[in-house]
């Protein structure tokens, strides 16, 4: 008897804890500054999830290659209070970094992907109409040009060491604290060009501040079809896409996580916000945490192998 009325008394802890949180704001931290994909996906998502009854704030903690607000989330309670909005870069740092304070598939509850995007080759008018002429000028001159990213082991960097070891151009590498730091960078004609995700580009390369040269997907993109693929403009092996996603602190009630990624899902697959994300250059996901980890661990292991194909360091 006395084991059943225990497991009755779990099930009713577990149903009241789900249907009590949130009771206070939830913190949402963003390891990037404002203005970049990831923040602004972010805004994006915290009004859906604060629809659950309490404010969910974006904080932005960038710093240390996203590394920073990883390991504030990973160290924190495991209540569903505080969160992480992140990309890539989480499975990207696992095997970039020798020397992590925090393990990508050990400290996290996977929640849910909301979003994913390619990431484009843009530049500076002054390198070139296209990726031809972009790497003539780089083999004209070894050394000379150099590409900017939203800080070292972001999908952004390993996709300039990609290409640099996929076409043999000696290219030098400028990180910058968040992508949009980047892209003006790039306008400002102080650095040749640049990898950027479509949400943080779209309005730049639509003004004409930024040249889209190419998109780094198996095929175009559907916002911008005239951009060829990078296959389709002569580099083969350089593709590279990003996922938005949302993590909890390893060990967080299973009943939070649940009601975190119901919010989640719900919103990617609004009408009205699908048609927003598609209209940012992202493209809706939201699947189920079991989904998410098995992906988490996938791209735990394929962004090693392009770490050590790249030969990208962290810098």
């Amino acid at each position: 008897m006395k084991p059943l009325i225990s497991l009755l008394l779990a099930v009713w802890v577990a149903v009241a804890h789900a249907q009590t949180y949130p009771t206070r704001p939830v913190r949402l931290l963003v390891g990037f500054p404002p203005g970049g994909g990831t923040d602004i996906l972010a805004r994006v998502l915290a009004p859906r999830l604060s629809e659950m009854g309490q404010p969910f704030v974006v904080e932005n903690r960038p710093g240390a290659t996203t590394n920073i607000a990883s390991d504030l989330v990973a160290r924190s309670a495991p209540d569903g209070y505080t969160l992480l909005f992140t990309t890539s870069s989480l499975a990207i740092n696992a095997s970039l970094f020798k020397n992590l304070t925090y393990d990508a598939l050990r400290d996290f509850a996977p929640v849910s992907v909301f979003a994913e995007s390619p990431n484009l080759l843009v530049a500076h008018a002054s390198a070139g109409a296209n990726v031809h002429e972009l790497l003539a000028q780089a083999k004209a001159k070894p050394g000379a040009m150099n590409y900017s990213s939203a800080g070292s082991g972001t999908s952004q960097h390993l996709a300039g060491e990609l290409f640099k070891s996929r076409t043999g151009a000696a290219i030098a590498h400028i990180p910058y604290k968040g992508t949009a730091a980047s892209l003006t960078a790039v306008i400002a004609g102080e650095v040749h060009f640049s990898f950027a995700n479509v949400p943080a580009i779209l309005g730049h390369v639509r003004n004409g501040r930024l040249r889209a040269l190419a998109v780094l997907a198996p095929q175009r993109f559907s916002l911008m079809p005239e951009v060829p693929t990078m296959k389709e403009a002569g580099v083969d092996g350089v593709e590279v896409s990003v996922w938005y996603a949302l993590l909890a602190p390893a060990k967080t009630p299973p009943e939070i996580v649940k009601a975190l990624n119901d919010a989640t899902v719900r919103a990617a697959r609004s009408p009205d916000l699908r048609q927003k994300l598609v209209d940012q250059g992202a493209e809706p996901v939201g699947n189920s945490p079991e989904e998410f980890s098995k992906l988490l661990r996938e791209e735990v292991a394929r962004w090693a192998e392009v770490v050590k194909i790249s030969g990208a360091k962290a810098e």
